[in-house]
């Protein structure tokens, strides 16, 4: 399996900004570059009635979609577990 490239939507990379706590904010960011290596880790849980997964990172989550054919993953959203799944995913 080759390396992913992964881009980061506008509003995503808005979301993660508005995170107050650096160190929360870094440790989203590594998870994020961990999935050009591996797209579904053992964490990661698919979506019901979405071709979108998850990965958790304390009490956030990074809602993404992979495109294996591209090897390219998208990182859709990133938020607060009580309001990540809320809208148009």
């Amino acid at each position: 399996m080759g390396k992913y490239k992964v881009f980061i939507k506008p509003a995503a990379v808005k979301e993660i900004e508005a995170i107050p706590q650096k160190k929360i904010r870094q440790q989203i960011i590594r998870r994020i570059q961990d999935l050009a290596t591996d797209p579904r880790p053992n964490s990661s849980k698919k979506l019901t009635g979405h071709d979108r997964y998850r990965i958790r990172q304390g009490v956030y989550r990074v809602v993404y979609a992979v495109e294996d054919e591209k090897l390219v993953i998208y990182i859709v959203k990133v938020g607060h577990r009580k309001n990540v799944y809320r809208g148009a995913l």
